[in-house]
């Protein structure tokens, strides 16, 4: 596959983009401001610096009394080289009374072995407004950096403030501006630095984020065509291969759903198959059953005084037959919410004797002996005909999974307030886990499915929706080895309503 054909290959170049302008900007901003910082901390040690000559310059001038002596010269030459500054003196009226062009040849010559700084042409004009304005102002000092104070060509860091110098046999005291400039040549390496540094570790981490994204967007888009292949196959009913759960960045929950779901639909898929089998048996059976007779009763294989009692035996058929077809549409109507029950009052126990009599023949082929069918009348507010179609389902299921010579017990009864119709049987009984599965749609135990595979799975399940449209429910006990019974219960509404 050709991973640029994925839908991860957008998002994969959308990210790295992402990463190399998240780069970018971080990049100015660290630039920045560590130029900023390191400038500041320059601009501290240039006040620092001038703080220490104005406190000898004023020491100087208490001895000398004259700005203009050597010793002030040689103080002012010294700083300037050990410091690499260009220092300037004021007047109050802001004209320039002391810089490196202010040095005697004979004081040049003496200091020139330390001369690194200042040359005899170095001059200035007067103090800018702008500088002696700050200076002048709330903050009594301008600190920063500038290129049009000193030199329009190169930028300085400046540190102007302003001295008062008193000399002990003068009561006046002279004001002056001085102004401390020093190159920008280290903030400049600094930052030079700085960008190659950055600009190296950007690219490695450009390249780094280049390789993983790629590993990782080469993995989703793996996964993609495979999500896409199997949902192909899915889409076939081809149910053979499942999808990986176990993929970084992909939410387990939603394969395991997805493998889930195809599970069910390939479930599914058997189950209807196995479905349509069973209906066509049952249906075919009670039908084949209903032509043999009428056949013999036409062509006169069967003699006419036993017509009655065969013609008995089709309307058992057909009612059995309607009773199936009722089961799966009603399973329909059940599973849409369009099932109403048409509540009238209803005799129970003559409901439960017609279904049995439906049973006869099985009933005889396997000598049960039937007991309880000879309990009191008991009438119920109901619908007739899906109370019944419980009741067919219990005594089917009763007959069908019933050892030979077993007894069938019966119990039709008032209890608490619910009317209650109990089948029970012996036999080989339920197990704990059948017990819990054994209302499932289309769930069979794995004894019924020894004795008997044409049932539908749906009796049961039908007959619990039945029983709670009537706001009552079926209980099964059950003693494994022993019997089996189920009980449906429905509540007495006719009490209710009164």
């Amino acid at each position: 596959m050709n991973y640029k054909e994925s839908s991860y290959y957008k998002l994969f170049k959308f990210s790295f983009i992402v990463i190399i302008s998240v780069l970018l900007f971080l990049g100015v901003i660290v630039i920045s401001a560590s130029a900023r910082v390191f400038k500041n901390s320059k601009l501290k040690d240039l006040e620092s610096n001038g703080k220490l000559f104005i406190k000898c310059l004023e020491e100087e001038y208490n001895a000398s009394g004259s700005i203009s002596s050597d010793s002030i010269h040689k103080l002012h030459f010294y700083f300037s080289n050990e410091y690499r500054l260009k220092i300037y003196l004021y007047d109050k009226d802001g004209e320039c009374i002391l810089s490196a062009s202010d040095y005697d040849e004979k004081l040049l010559n003496e200091l020139a072995p330390y001369n690194n700084v200042l040359k005899p042409s170095d001059k200035t004009e007067s103090l800018s407004e702008s500088v002696k304005k700050v200076v002048d102002g709330k903050d009594k000092r301008y600190l920063d950096m500038d290129s049009s104070s000193l030199s329009k060509n190169e930028p300085y860091l400046i540190y102007g403030t302003k001295a008062v110098l008193r000399h002990d046999n003068h009561e006046s005291a002279e004001k002056i501006y001085i102004l401390f400039c020093g190159k920008t040549d280290s903030i400049n390496k600094f930052t030079q630095k700085l960008i190659i540094y950055y600009v190296i570790i950007a690219l490695a981490a450009i390249y780094l984020s280049y390789v993983m994204l790629k590993k990782r967007m080469k993995k989703l888009a793996a996964y993609e065509y495979d999500f896409l292949r199997i949902s192909e196959k899915y889409a076939k009913n081809d149910f053979t291969e499942k999808l990986s759960t176990d993929i970084d960045g992909i939410p387990k929950a939603i394969t395991e759903y997805i493998n889930v779901l195809a599970a069910n639909v390939e479930n599914s898929e058997d189950v209807s198959k196995t479905f349509i089998a069973n209906v066509s048996h049952e249906l075919r059976t009670p039908m084949t059953t209903i032509g043999g007779f009428v056949s013999g009763i036409i062509d006169g294989t069967i003699p006419k005084s036993k017509q009655s009692e065969y013609l008995i035996l089709v309307n058992n058929e057909i009612k059995r037959l309607k009773i199936l077809i009722s089961s799966m549409l009603n399973m329909t109507k059940f599973e849409s919410g369009t099932m109403t029950p048409n509540f009238s009052e209803t005799n129970l126990t003559d409901l439960v004797i017609q279904t049995v009599l439906m049973f006869e023949k099985k009933i005889e082929a396997k000598n049960l002996e039937v007991e309880g069918l000879d309990s009191d009348r008991l009438i119920a507010v109901a619908d007739a005909d899906l109370i019944q179609q419980v009741i067919y389902n219990l005594v089917e299921n009763a007959v069908k999974f019933i050892d030979t010579g077993g007894t069938l017990s019966f119990r039709i009864e008032r209890n608490d307030g619910m009317n209650e119709i109990a089948v029970k049987n012996t036999g080989e009984g339920l197990t704990d886990s059948e017990i819990q599965q054994v209302f499932d749609r289309f769930y069979k135990t794995d004894s019924s499915r020894g004795k008997d595979a044409t049932g539908l799975g749906l009796g049961l399940s039908i007959s619990r929706k039945i029983a709670h449209l009537h706001k009552g429910h079926i209980v099964v006990k059950s003693v494994y080895g022993e019997y089996t019974e189920f009980i449906l219960q429905i509540p007495d509404l006719k009490k209710k309503e009164n």
